[in-house]
């Protein structure tokens, strides 16, 4: 919300040194989101006037038009005589009234004004457009980028003061649970508060009783819509334009000026943050109604789009059918129009337009307009307010105020009739004990304290110990005691709260969850890896893209109720989306050799979560009332993954570089699985999105059996593809919570011998289907306690060998703690590992 000071000094009376800068203080003590103070005119400096053009010569010979003037700019020159001035712009012509420029001034972006000659020409000034004066375009002022102003201002008036040039505008933030502050009327009330001083509310005006003479409104859906004002003004004027004043405050809170009618709804509902809606009453056809749409049917909104409604949108009718997306946008075929926009009548030749407007100020449902804005793709201004929450109360007040500017500016005639179709409801009320601010914040506030600051906002509360609040219409966020304590808190100011830092009670560390989550961080980083850490959320098309099938339990997510994006509604329930983008925006901004990785919580369904309880604030939760939260929850275990890219090594004086390959990521896996201390089982698997030929399947022992915790490998090329990736990217997923599970607790220390190592190779020949994990472990199990380590060095087929078989020669190293093995000792142990192999694999050893 765009708050220029100006404006908001006509509802409170601030002191004539406070500055912009000064506001925002205040208002963010307040609890407001203050993002920028915008300094309108900073550097300004004139002569600045208004002038008339007397003449325009055309100037031949040049590639673009270019037209020398003179112009009357009253006695702004010193000397009463015409100025020359040469000007490339169209849009106007003789007689018209012009914004003037006059040597010696500065624009915005200190931008001096001098006489030069150019074209064969001196142009003693310039000629001004609205984006050279820091108004934005144009629009509303010409058809072309010269401002045009209305006939009636005399030439050397002053244009700074008439245009408003030098202002500061407030750009706030406004959350959503403070939908009144996207008005003018909900920041003045801050704004008062903050200052002690009255408000002028714009809302209290002089309403006339509702009548049966108004337009027929017929509402069928009491829920979607529980109020609607519609009033009715004859007789506009089609020449007439929105003034300076009007247009300008527009520009300031950062909307485009369209038409008279138009802009006078706009402005109303930035004061009074009530959106509005005109029809040409011409257009209509029977009474205006209010219903769900019927699944399918069709509507053109004033942008030009036919959409296709949904069963769940609200609409505003006529007896032909939809006419306007309620709360939305409204629909093309009762547009407003003027002269200037619409063609002559083609028989009298007469201006044609609008000169009668139903106006509309109705309150509805904030959740099925939040969805109908979402649905559509349709973020309007009018939709961003009423998903935030409306004033009901306020609708008769801002009809009211549209009629009286219409009159006032239009010259039009407003109608005896007043049509007010309502829902009665009762104010809601909330029963707080007194002391309850002050036993949330830890402050002593009383009674009298919290009453005050609760009627500041408007609440109306009576009671001594039990107070019973009465909530104003305009705050519909404000439902329960907490609410009517944080309104007490934020108002008597946050910063006056104590600082209490709670005493940690001894003895107690990091969980071993939690060192093992540093552990692996760490070493992923000392091997190479960038930590890149992604929103937790994910959508179909990513999981589409990772080739998951339509049963896999990775697709079951959790969906939020408000996502942050459409594309992206549920969380993730893998780690590699997020990393895989990561990766992609990386390579397409020229870094080619990527490993990256996360550790982080996934978060999977199980369908037997409860509801949520709600957990108290003024005091610690038990065990069973946070037990019971659990429940509510999705299983939440942690994970860590990788994905690579490019080479791993760069190639340099030193040799050739190495691309990164499935055994790189494999090894990622292990190095992950030493930092929790369990040995890794890796076997060929199949398991999407990975290649199906180069897929590790990873597994631990627990619990004496072999459980599946991870995969890793190269991603199949149909995921490539499909999400732009470079060629052969390699990935890996495990799951930290088993690898936990696994360990037995903190990793031991590995031993440490001052006798030297026995080694000992032997080259085993297997089935080419049997793993070499498992040959390995058959060695590793065979040879006993001696064995310090052993290692894959080669991998052989041929002829030599025979058809479907291969060679795998390991390098086994013995050691012992307390002394130098012997020959026979370390023959005997490797001779046992050979045998435990063949017993297992049916390994044969090669030459034997």
């Amino acid at each position: 919300m765009r708050v220029p000071l100006s404006w908001l000094r006509e509802y409170v009376d601030l002191p004539a040194t406070e500055t912009g800068r000064d506001v925002q203080t205040e208002l963010v003590a307040a609890g407001l989101e203050v993002e920028t103070v915008e300094q309108l005119g900073a550097g300004l400096k004139g002569p600045l006037v208004v002038g008339e053009v007397l003449t325009i010569e055309e100037l031949e010979g040049f590639k673009k038009p270019i037209r020398f003037c003179t112009v009357d700019v009253g006695g702004a020159n010193g000397t009463g005589e015409p100025q020359e001035i040469v000007c490339g712009a169209r849009n106007f012509a003789v007689g018209d009234k012009v914004v003037v420029v006059l040597p010696g001034a500065v624009l915005p972006g200190d931008f001096a004004i001098a006489a030069r000659k150019t074209y064969g020409k001196t142009s003693h000034g310039m000629i001004c457009s609205g984006d050279e004066l820091g108004m934005g375009d144009s629009a509303g002022w010409g058809a072309g980028g010269i401002i045009v102003l209305p006939p009636e201002h005399e030439a050397g008036t002053d244009a700074i003061a008439l245009l408003e040039l030098v202002d500061e505008v407030l750009d706030i933030a406004v959350t959503p649970d403070r939908g009144y502050c996207l008005s003018m009327r909900g920041v003045a009330r801050e704004t008062a508060i903050a200052y002690g001083l009255p408000l002028r509310d714009p809302a209290l005006l002089d309403v006339p009783a509702p009548n049966a003479y108004g337009h027929p409104v017929k509402i069928a859906d009491p829920r979607g819509c529980d109020r609607f004002t519609a009033r009715t003004v004859t007789g506009l004027d089609l020449e007439a334009r929105s003034p300076i004043w009007l247009r300008r405050r527009l520009q300031k809170a950062g909307m485009r000026p369209i038409s008279l009618a138009v802009d006078i709804t706009n402005y109303v509902m930035l004061e009074l943050g009530q959106p509005l809606h005109a029809y040409d009453r011409t257009r209509l056809e029977g009474p205006i109604g209010v219903r769900r749409a019927q699944q399918g049917e069709k509507i053109t909104t004033l942008d030009g789009v036919a959409r296709v409604l949904d069963a769940q949108d609200l609409v505003i009718t006529d007896d032909r059918g939809p006419i306007g997306l309620a709360g939305v946008m409204g629909g093309e075929n009762t547009e407003i129009t003027d002269s200037a926009t619409t063609a002559a009548h083609p028989e009298t030749g007469e201006a044609q337009g609008t000169t009668e407007v139903v106006i509309e100020a109705a309150h509805f449902d904030a959740i099925s307009i939040a969805r109908t804005a979402r649905r559509h793709k349709l973020p309007s201004e009018a939709a961003k307010r009423f998903e935030r929450g409306t004033d009901p109360q306020a609708t008769a007040a801002a009809a009211q105020r549209t009629v009286d500017l219409l009159v006032l500016l239009a010259g039009g005639s407003a109608e005896a009739g007043v049509t007010e179709v309502y829902a009665p409801s009762a104010p809601h009320t909330i029963a707080m004990p007194a002391d309850h601010p002050d036993r949330v914040a830890g402050v002593t506030y009383g009674r009298e304290t919290v009453v005050r600051r609760l009627q500041q906002i408007g609440c109306d509360a009576y009671g001594q110990d039990e107070l019973v609040v009465t909530v104003p219409s305009w705050r519909p966020d404000l439902v329960a005691p907490n609410d009517l304590a944080e309104e007490v808190i934020r108002l008597e100011g946050y910063e006056n709260l104590p600082s209490t830092l709670p005493t940690p009670p001894s003895g107690r560390g990091l969980t071993e969850r939690q060192r093992l989550h540093r552990r692996v961080g760490r070493a992923l980083a000392g091997a190479g890896y960038v930590e890149a850490l992604n929103y937790p959320f994910t959508g179909p098309a990513v999981l589409d893209a990772l080739g998951l099938p339509a049963d896999d339990e990775r697709r079951r997510t959790v969906t939020l109720v408000n996502p942050l994006s459409d594309e992206e509604p549920a969380l993730r329930t893998t780690l590699l989306p997020g990393l895989i983008t990561a990766l992609r925006r990386n390579d397409g901004r020229g870094s080619h050799d990527l490993a990256l990785f996360e550790t982080g919580l996934v978060f999977l369904p199980t369908g037997e979560e409860t509801v949520p309880v709600r957990l108290p604030v003024d005091r610690r939760p038990t065990d069973e009332e946070v037990a019971a939260l659990d429940t509510a929850l999705p299983r939440q275990p942690r994970h860590a993954a990788v994905v690579l890219a490019g080479g791993r090594e760069r190639a340099g004086w030193w040799g050739k570089g190495t691309p990164a390959v499935w055994a790189d990521a494999v090894e990622a896996a292990r190095t992950v699985a030493r930092e929790a201390g369990v040995e890794l089982t890796v076997r060929s698997g199949r398991y999407e999105p990975w290649h199906p030929g180069r897929c590790a399947e990873l597994s631990v022992r627990i619990d004496g059996e072999e459980t599946p915790v991870g995969h890793a490998g190269e991603l199949h090329p149909r995921t490539v593809k499909a999400l732009g990736l470079p060629e052969r990217t390699c990935a890996m997923e495990i799951d930290l919570d088993l690898l936990e599970r696994a360990s037995a607790g903190v990793p031991r220390a590995p031993r440490i011998s001052t006798y030297p190592v026995a080694t000992q190779d032997v080259a085993l020949v297997v089935p080419a289907d049997v793993p070499a994990a498992e040959v390995e472990r058959a060695l590793h199990d065979g040879a006993g306690e001696l064995l310090e380590s052993l290692r894959l060095f080669d991998v052989f087929t041929g002829e030599q060998i025979g058809a479907g078989h291969k060679s795998l020669a390991y390098a086994l190293r013995f050691r012992a703690p307390d002394r130098t093995l012997t020959v026979d000792e370390a023959t005997a142990a490797r001779d046992a590992a050979v045998a435990q192999a063949a017993e297992l694999t049916g390994a044969v050893l090669r030459g034997a």
